[in-house]
């Protein structure tokens, strides 16, 4: 792919974010009013658009590269989270919790999909899709030990629930059986899950934008954990990740899906759960906020070096 191309895409999205932060500053998008485009977003338009992805005319090679999305994501977690826990030793206490949730789980959704369906279209999300299902698994799982320190057995029925219901996962499983089934979709039906699903990628921008309105960060100018968690998260985890993917020698669409969405920016979930069990919120809503902002460069980079 062109790089004039990935720079229009990313420049594009950023424009979106820029009208989301003007709309955050004026209370025109205001936090009551943000929650509820998030609220959509998650459980309306992100669902469609994943689905719409699965309605697509399939060749061997597609199908697969979703079997390969299925192992590349979950071995991408696993090398994540060892990675991660590594680069953190020297933080301590509740910030680093935020910074290892921060670095295993992405914001797939918000900036990962629009990411995607700028470079791959529907083909991307697909892909994508897969990793997120994994997403949704790990941070109800293994995101609620790290916060919680602990998983309670009465708690897995709750959250086995919670992942079964996700509207993505069952989104995903629909387009799973339409794929395996080979079912046709047209007409009005087609058109109008594509037309909800086409608005998640401007919704998600200008509910950034909104949320990087809010953010106050001179209270961590100074401190030297932001800065390394940042780097950790943006530069050292997706280069460990791509020289991986270089060693394995194979450079699809599939892998090279795994390697974007692992390098997208710290997870909204990252503020929402540090703000439930009170551990840092402040400092989390930083990290989520200026990570988003910085991946617009460093995404922008690791596309020119993979695509």
């Amino acid at each position: 792919m062109e790089v004039s191309i990935i720079i229009e895409s990313v420049i594009s999205l950023s424009i979106i974010i820029l009208v989301g932060f003007y709309g955050g500053m004026k209370k025109v998008i205001t936090a009551q009013i943000n929650k509820g485009l998030i609220d959509i977003l998650i459980h309306i338009t992100l669902p469609f658009m994943i689905l719409s992805s699965f309605i697509f005319t399939y060749d061997d090679t597609i199908k697969s590269n979703v079997m390969k999305t299925f192992y590349y994501s979950i071995a991408a977690y696993m090398i994540v989270i060892v990675v991660s826990h590594l680069l953190l030793l020297p933080i301590k206490n509740d910030k680093k919790t935020i910074l290892h949730f921060a670095n295993v789980f992405t914001n797939t959704g918000y900036v990962g999909f629009p990411i995607l369906n700028s470079i791959y279209g529907a083909e991307g999300i697909i892909y994508g899709s897969i990793f997120n299902m994994f997403f949704v698994i790990f941070v109800w799982t293994y995101g609620i030990i790290l916060f919680n320190g602990k998983f309670e057995k009465k708690e897995l029925k709750e959250e086995l629930r919670r992942i079964l219901l996700n509207p993505s996962i069952i989104a995903v499983c629909i387009g799973i059986i339409i794929m395996i089934f080979d079912i046709q979709i047209s007409g009005a039906v087609l058109s109008s899950i594509r037309s909800i699903g086409s608005i998640t990628g401007p919704l998600s921008m200008l509910i950034i934008g909104a949320i990087l309105s809010d953010v106050k960060i001179k209270k961590y100018v100074r401190d030297w954990t932001l800065y390394y968690g940042i780097a950790t998260k943006l530069i050292i985890i997706p280069i460990v990740i791509y020289l991986i993917s270089l060693l394995l020698g194979e450079a699809s669409k599939a892998i090279n899906t795994v390697i974007i969405m692992t390098a997208m920016p710290a997870s909204a979930m990252t503020s929402i759960l540090a703000e439930s069990y009170d551990k840092e919120k402040d400092y989390a809503a930083v990290v989520v906020s200026i990570t988003t902002l910085l991946s617009l460069i460093s995404v922008t980079v690791l596309l020119k070096n993979i695509l």
